[in-house]
């Protein structure tokens, strides 16, 4: 299936979605949403634009056929910025055979070259969600953007060429604070104007976010200091690891060398889901095991502290001590009776 968008601003563009699936649009202070017909499939299309010149369309919905969107118009076409938080699309600049795949947690920049378009492809029975902010650029270059001073000379030409004189392509793994960006904006708790104005806030964080990641992005991988999805997931292996044997005493550099990241942006990506340095996880990670073998076994404190790795016994009392409130020996004996009445804890 082959649908064509030729309006903007994205007001128009929801009206060309509209006649194309054949229904109609509900629409809340501006922002436009339609309900996919049963027979094309499930879920919903929304969009808004505003008087800056910024605007988004969010398709969080299943085809239930292959679909191309060609946005194909005589002017010239909006910048977009693609986030694809849930599923997989493909890109392509409207006459180009080369396909762009933009995978779960990815995002692009793609602003084609003069009356050039683009196409989204969307496979059968796919659900995604992707989130494509557009900025129309004849509006957005008559706010007062200071020359984009501070911007490097990449994102300089990029934002300043109003005439769409060369096509650019982008392609990166987008970060933490973008993934909160896009739940927030997805996830619709006002409605009417307050609605529209978080919107159009959220809309220049997600932008003004996105000129940081590519500037990051710009850096030898090893000096990227913003947080990716990506990242997260070398997180949860390396915690993982950790769990796979506490008698072992891992290296933070260790455990960054074993995912193959940095030791910063391990430590960052601890501190995002636990709060907590990698040492202080490992830390409380063998305590609440040592806490488990005091609670469902017979192991004196000698053979835990063997157990988790931490071969000095003092310091495991001064550390269980000040985590739980009393020393392991009490604890033993107040949980299971000193059922073999050795005296293993040192206070």
């Amino acid at each position: 299936m082959k649908i064509a968008v030729k309006s903007f601003p994205v007001k128009e563009v929801m009206k060309d979605f509209s006649n194309e699936f054949k229904t109609t649009l509900q629409e809340d202070s501006g922002e436009f949403t339609l309900q996919l017909p049963g027979k094309y499939g499930e879920g919903f299309i929304r969009g808004s634009g505003f008087d800056s010149g910024i605007g988004i369309i969010e398709y969080k919905c299943t085809f239930y056929t292959d679909l191309q969107v060609v946005f194909s118009r005589n002017q010239t076409h909006p910048l977009k910025f693609i986030f694809c938080s849930k599923g997989k699309i493909e890109h392509s600049f409207e006459g180009d055979d080369d396909f762009h795949l933009i995978d779960t947690f990815q995002n692009c920049i793609v602003p084609s070259s003069r009356q050039k378009g683009h196409v989204l492809f969307f496979k059968a029975n796919e659900t995604v969600h992707v989130s494509s902010l557009e900025i129309v650029r004849n509006l957005f270059w008559d706010r007062k953007n200071y020359n984009f001073e501070n911007l490097s000379p990449e994102l300089q030409e990029l934002f300043a060429d109003s005439d769409a004189v060369k096509k650019f392509y982008y392609h990166g793994n987008y970060s933490i604070k973008a993934a909160d960006i896009v739940e927030a904006i997805s996830n619709k708790q006002n409605t009417g104007f307050l609605r529209s104005i978080l919107l159009e806030g959220k809309l220049f964080e997600m932008l003004a976010h996105q000129i940081k990641q590519f500037e990051d992005d710009q850096d030898n991988e090893k000096q990227a200091y913003i947080l990716r999805r990506s990242d997260i997931e070398k997180v949860r292996r390396v915690v993982e690891i950790i769990h796979e044997d506490l008698s072992q005493n891992l290296t933070v550099d260790y455990l960054a060398k074993e995912v193959g990241t940095n030791v910063n942006k391990l430590q960052e990506g601890f501190k995002y889901l636990f709060d907590l340095t990698v040492n202080k996880y490992i830390k409380q990670v063998k305590l609440e095991k040592a806490k488990e073998l005091l609670t469902n076994s017979n192991h004196n404190v000698s053979q835990i502290v063997d157990q988790i790795g931490l071969n000095n016994r003092s310091y495991f009392s001064k550390v269980f001590k000040e985590k739980y409130g009393v020393s392991p020996k009490y604890f033993s004996q107040n949980r299971l009776g000193d059922e073999d009445g050795t005296t293993d804890e040192i206070d």
